[in-house]
């Protein structure tokens, strides 16, 4: 990093955007693994600094008593979220790398090169496996897009079981009894039975009547069992996918020949 000395601590001072724009405080530094230079800086930041955003230290110049980064604060707003939880994995840096313009290389470490911004240095590498390093042949690549399909749970269902009421009427035929008077003359065949008492007297007969009245019983009987199953149904989605490809472009080569 162009204007460091070897003992500059970077941890701890106020980091400020290309333009002067305060960013916040370098809690953390991480360094790359190889060569051990300060890579990049974690910064709390947001309303009441819970925010902790990844910002490249590639590139950074002193300025007084803080540190100068070559970014625009918008960038580090809109930057990737990565929880700050241990060294910073290859996929991590390059999202950061990405984001930033910072020029990425695999070929020995992870280090960006170059200038950040997306402006390539005159030393910077190219990411591709093949180039000046290499031979004289340059590899074009493109992503292609494999489909497959994977089982998620959309829902459950389930059966419940609840007790309702409701009124049920049915007709049901009952008897009774009545008094009916029954009068029948006296005659040769009675005559004894009807003058058996006293001939005057006080007297009195009583009969019981009898009525039928409805009765009701209730027990349980089992209708029907029910059950949940599953049935597996086709169809057809569609999906669409972004994929980059490199297209290789000659500068400065006599193209009539």
């Amino acid at each position: 990093m162009t204007g460091f000395t070897e003992g500059y601590d970077v941890r701890g001072r106020v980091l400020i955007d290309r333009d002067g724009e305060k960013l916040g405080k370098a809690e953390e530094v991480y360094q790359d693994l190889s060569s051990g230079r300060p890579e990049w800086a974690m910064v709390h930041s947001g309303l009441f600094g819970t925010k902790k955003t990844f910002v490249p230290l590639s590139g950074a110049q002193p300025d007084g008593e803080d540190l100068r980064l070559s970014i625009a604060k918008a960038q580090m707003k809109d930057a990737p979220h990565i929880e700050p939880d241990g060294d910073l994995s290859e996929v991590e840096e390059r999202r950061l790398f990405e984001h930033y313009g910072v020029p990425y290389t695999s070929a020995g470490s992870t280090t960006a090169t170059g200038t950040p911004n997306g402006q390539r240095g005159s030393d910077a590498v190219g990411r591709d496996v093949s180039g000046p390093e290499t031979d004289d042949a340059m590899t074009r690549s493109e992503e292609e897009v494999r489909v497959g399909t994977r089982q998620v749970e959309t829902g459950r269902a389930r059966l419940r079981k609840y007790v309702v009421t409701e009124e049920v009427t049915r007709t049901v035929p009952v008897r009774r009894e009545e008094v009916r008077i029954e009068r029948e003359p006296i005659t040769d065949e009675n005559v004894d039975a009807a003058t058996a008492g006293p001939a005057i007297s006080d007297e009195e007969h009583e009969v019981v009547l009898h009525a039928e009245e409805p009765v009701v019983e209730k027990h349980v009987v089992a209708r029907e069992r029910v059950r949940l199953g599953t049935e597996t149904v086709s169809g057809e989605r569609e999906i669409s996918e972004a994929v980059r490809r490199e297209r290789i472009e000659t500068d400065g080569a006599d193209e009539g020949r």
